[in-house]
């Protein structure tokens, strides 16, 4: 999700806990487990299962770091954050990075002082509503009442939206997506709007999600993915680093299923210096030479993360669309591994 102008607090926070941040990885290896920030729950994306196990496409993103890092996926302390506790919880320290349906701009890059480590999921946001609404376009919506998440990007988005074509609307203010998602089905509002992969995510836990339809208009660009403090470089390179293994592993078809034969070496340099076989890269890192194909391990590679948490086959049925390889027409690319 996305973001909000909670800046000066949360700038002082930041620069506070700067000269701690410094060495993240030497208090993650010696406390022995990752502290990472995920949403209250999105299904698909970060939720607790009925055993209270976390899983989800950014769930997955921790437990790589937390494999290639400490050497075991399970080493990870979840800790739920809404719109508006995300990053008052990274800029403090409580967790070690957050990886959160959040949107990379640039107030939050350059005012909050964070560093976005890449993009996981292009995404845009868009609009839910009850089909018996009869509307079939967001520009139908006029005088609507609308539940929006506060501290994101969706609040000013929306506003930009609404004056841009004339009309107006009614913001019904909510803090999570379970209580949008209580709000949205008592009746409460018209119109759910977040990103598009909220919306086909929360539809898909309805006991009846074809009486509601995602309307057609995508209105920002949200580019979602993992962040770290500013001013610690060599942990924001591990988390950056170990995105795009699972990218890369993607794309060179290194798969959960041919790891373990591919690590006995290939006749693809670059195969082998993902995984270890060749060169120095884990080394650069102050990891093992097997960080990456530790990571990968974990939960398979970008693709089968995908497919597994919010793929076609899922019932939250995302289409890859943007988040295709590049030599699939995507926008899926990493830098190359040498």
């Amino acid at each position: 999700m996305k973001t909000s102008v909670i800046l000066g607090a949360l700038t002082a926070a930041g620069m506070a806990a700067g000269a701690a941040g410094a060495a993240t990885i030497d208090d993650i290896k010696a406390r022995g487990k990752l502290n990472c920030g995920v949403t209250t729950g999105l299904v698909g994306f970060a939720a607790p299962d009925a055993n209270g196990e976390w899983k989800g496409f950014d769930v997955a993103v921790c437990r790589a770091v937390a494999a290639a890092v400490l050497g075991d996926a399970t080493a990870v302390e979840f800790v739920p954050t809404t719109g508006k506790t995300r990053f008052t919880a990274l800029a403090s320290g409580e967790i070690d990075m957050l990886a959160r349906n959040t949107t990379w701009t640039f107030s939050r890059d350059v005012d909050l002082k964070f560093t976005f480590v890449g993009v996981n999921y292009y995404d845009g946001q868009g609009f839910m509503v009850p089909k018996d609404l009869g509307v079939s376009s967001a520009k139908e919506l006029d005088g609507a009442t609308v539940c929006i998440q506060t501290g994101t990007t969706t609040e000013l988005n929306l506003a930009d939206f609404f004056r841009a074509n004339n009309i107006s609307y009614e913001p019904v203010p909510i803090e999570t997506n379970a209580e949008a998602q209580q709000q949205y089905l008592a009746g409460a509002c018209d119109v759910y709007t977040t990103d598009a992969s909220g919306l086909a995510a929360t539809r898909a836990t309805f006991e009846d999600p074809g009486a509601h339809a995602l309307l057609p208009e995508i209105i920002s660009k949200e580019p979602l993915g993992p962040l770290t403090r500013h001013g610690d470089d060599d942990w924001a390179d591990t988390v950056r680093w170990t995105l795009n293994a699972l990218i890369t592993a993607e794309e060179l078809g290194v798969t959960s299923a041919n790891i373990a034969e591919m690590s006995s070496g290939t006749n693809n340099p670059e195969i082998n210096r993902l995984l270890g076989t060749e060169g120095t890269l884990g080394e650069m890192l102050g990891l093992d030479a097997e960080w990456a194909k530790r990571a990968i391990m974990a939960e398979g590679n970008y693709g089968e993360i995908f497919a597994k948490h919010i793929g076609e086959d899922t019932p939250i049925g995302l289409a890859r669309g943007l988040n295709a390889q590049w030599t699939d027409g995507g926008l899926l690319y990493s830098p190359p591994f040498r």
